[in-house]
């Protein structure tokens, strides 16, 4: 199962204030953590909603409204995410306790959401591309 850790953006991470030796160490150690296990598939952070671009399309149809960051923090903006594959969502709940928040700078919320797993369009290409190719491989195989 796949599991999407949201961490949500303070006054800090809109400010573009950059975390601590600490922190940033404490962040790369949780992510090889979850390498080592087999269940890290993406982290990134975010950048400060003033770099971004946020389009909105009116109920009553229409154009959609294109407006510019910075965006108000009390929208609950993203400043990061981490991207798991786990068993459970028991697992999923403790990798989201492990991960580091930063020391000094008030209230810090992650989001655990799980994601979709009901589409083969969304695997990865290379991945389809592979096992397409170990198909075929087999087929020949069968006809010898």
């Amino acid at each position: 199962m796949r599991f999407m850790l949201i961490v949500k953006a303070t006054g800090y991470s809109e400010a573009g204030v950059n975390h601590s030796r600490e922190h940033s160490d404490a962040r790369i150690a949780y992510k090889k953590s979850l390498s080592k296990a087999g269940a890290l598939l993406a982290a990134e952070e975010l950048q400060p909603s003033s770099t971004g671009i946020r389009i909105s399309y009116p109920s009553h149809g229409g154009d959609p409204e294109v407006q510019a960051g910075p965006f108000p923090p009390d929208q609950e903006l993203i400043a990061e995410y981490t991207l798991i594959d786990v068993g459970t969502e028991d697992e999923a709940l403790n990798w989201a306790l492990r991960m580091p928040v930063p020391a000094g700078r008030g209230e810090c919320e992650i989001e655990l959401r799980r994601l979709e797993e009901n589409s083969d369009s969304l695997r990865e290409p290379r991945l389809q591309a592979l096992e397409a190719d170990l198909q075929d491989q087999l087929n020949m195989l069968k006809k010898i």
